[in-house]
């Protein structure tokens, strides 16, 4: 029997963004491809709705396709997020526990940073609130007061 019904037939992830998967995985430690790649699509989601400007662009600009197109998808939040107020969002939408939402954090940041380089990671955390710089794995220095 013939069936008229088109299968929609996945379109193959580019390389690099296979490559960053394979990051995050490994980071993270995910038993599946699939895990990781749902790792990275919350997690940018959730810093494209965080991040303005010149770093938004240069983020998109440093990371494969697929991530930048996730990233840039978002519309940044008039109000940003703190970090931890960052991953409880991202629990809730996600509906992970906070410990299985700021592992996938940091796994998916680490992979982030090191598309993008120190110079804008740093420049990109001066721009959001304070919680930030240990999800991406840096120390977070106040200024004595």
């Amino acid at each position: 029997m013939i069936s008229d019904r088109h299968v929609p037939t996945q379109q193959p992830y580019g390389t690099a963004y296979e490559q960053m998967l394979e990051k995050v995985r490994h980071e993270g430690a995910y038993p599946t491809r699939e895990q990781a790649d749902e790792a990275v699509r919350l997690v940018l989601a959730g810093l494209g709705r965080q991040v303005t400007g010149d770093e938004r662009v240069e983020l998109a600009a440093c990371l494969p396709l697929e991530a930048a197109r996730v990233l840039t998808a978002q519309i940044p939040d008039a109000q940003p997020l703190t970090g931890w107020e960052f991953v409880k969002d991202l629990a809730a939408r996600s509906g992970a526990s906070l410990a299985t939402t700021r592992w996938d954090t940091g796994s998916v940041f680490s992979a982030v940073a090191a598309y993008a380089g120190r110079d804008l990671i740093t420049r990109t955390l001066h721009q959001l609130p304070t919680g930030y710089a240990l999800l991406f794995g840096c120390a977070e220095l106040t200024p004595v007061a």
